[in-house]
């Protein structure tokens, strides 16, 4: 249905910038590695490639003195670090790199442990342009697709069970899928927090995982779920943070202007990635079995809208909306001095109509769009979007 030669958002070879170092950021399988290979294939410009894990790689970068540097690069244009997390203090190395030899473009890969550990960020600063690799987007899936909403719509419940890793996309049927989801859960997705940070184990993480995933859509009390966990409050809120930087859940908060009837105490918290989410509670039912439709097409609709801001723009902040009396929209966007709401609503079988009370606090300050797998590509479409996208970019 879907093509299985994946494009990914970015264009290396387009990204290439002498004195400059390119971070690819993202989880572990999410296709770094693969796209840096797709580049290494057809590039004509001189490069050369190092893996992080090698502890002769780890050694000689860990030495960092001009002439040894040098010598690594030799007369290449680009120097590639693949798993450039495993090379202990490798910010300061790459930043002399930068400063004494600015004529070469650096190429890194990393996973989560860049952000967990801060090697990158401080001795970087100004030097370096920052790409995430998050599992796939719809507008990558779809790519130049003659037929694209014919194309999603025949994939959309494969893709809310098992999600969007390219692993799982090219896998050939579910009991691959399902397979490789089980071995990410269990051997990749906690590994860099396991490794880069005091946690002794993975069973609280797993636990507070599963938590997460049978509240999606519903507001988080790290009290509440500390009391679930026997752990105190602020060790929630660290394991939570963790997790958003190993980019496995992230946050969304509740937009208020100091409106009395506005709740945003509580934030929301969704999964990159649905195959992830399914598999921590170990279901992977088809859609016509679950009740759970809607927690998914939601998750679903608010990740694919963050992918295509943050690949292809606008950019905004994002928040829920709120009452006390129970008004309340998925997903807002703040941008251009308005506020766009939408409502993720996988079946409409009655009419959905903007809250009055939405309508009332903002006054013409405020648009509303109801989403729907009908008009899902529209909503979410980047280099493939389809012409009644654009009034999303008002």
């Amino acid at each position: 249905m879907l093509p299985m030669q994946l494009q990914r958002y970015i264009d290396i070879e387009k990204e290439l910038m002498p004195g400059k170092a390119l971070v690819l950021l993202g989880p572990r399988r999410s296709g770094k590695t693969t796209l840096l290979k797709s580049f290494m294939a057809t590039t004509k410009t001189k490069f050369v490639h190092y893996v992080g894990d090698s502890l002769s790689v780890q050694n000689d970068f860990a030495y960092t003195e001009t002439d040894n540097l040098r010598k690594l690069v030799g007369d290449n244009q680009v120097l590639i670090i693949d798993e450039a997390q495993m090379i202990p203090n490798i910010g300061r190395s790459l930043k002399l790199l930068v400063d004494v030899m600015p004529e070469v473009t650096v190429v890194v890969t990393g996973s989560s442990a860049f952000e967990l550990s801060g090697q990158i960020g401080e001795p970087l600063t100004g030097r370096k342009r920052t790409s995430y690799i998050l599992p796939m987007s719809v507008s990558e899936l779809v790519g130049e697709s003659r037929t694209p909403e014919h194309d999603l719509s025949k994939a959309l419940p494969n893709l809310l069970v098992y999600g969007m890793y390219p692993s799982s996309v090219t896998a050939k049927n579910d009991d691959q899928k399902r397979e490789f989801l089980q071995e990410l859960v269990d051997s990749y997705l906690l590994k860099d927090i396991l490794e880069f940070q005091q946690v002794k184990g993975s069973r609280i993480l797993l636990q507070l995982l599963n938590l997460l995933a049978y509240q999606v859509g519903g507001e988080v009390s790290a009290t509440e779920i500390g009391g679930n966990l026997r752990i105190d409050r602020k060790t929630v809120e660290r394991y939570l943070d963790l997790l958003e930087k190993a980019f496995i859940i992230f946050r969304l908060g509740g937009l208020s202007r100091n409106m009395r009837s506005e709740v945003t105490r509580k934030p929301k918290y969704y999964f990159y990635d649905l195959g992830v989410r399914n598999a921590v509670i170990g279901n992977f039912n088809p859609l016509e079995i679950r009740n759970d439709i809607g927690q998914l097409w939601e998750n679903f609709a608010v990740v694919e809208r963050l992918k295509k801001r943050s690949y292809y723009g606008p950019h905004a902040n994002q928040y829920f909306w709120r009452t006390w009396k129970g008004s309340e929209i998925d997903l807002v966007e703040e941008r251009d001095g308005k506020y766009f709401g939408y409502e993720m609503k996988w079946n409409t079988k009655k009419a959905v109509l903007a809250p009055k009370e939405w309508l009332a606090n903002y006054g013409d300050q405020v648009e509303w769009e109801l989403i729907t797998p009908e008009r899902f590509l529209a909503f979410v479409g980047g280099s493939a979007e389809s012409e009644s996208s654009k009034r999303f970019k008002k």
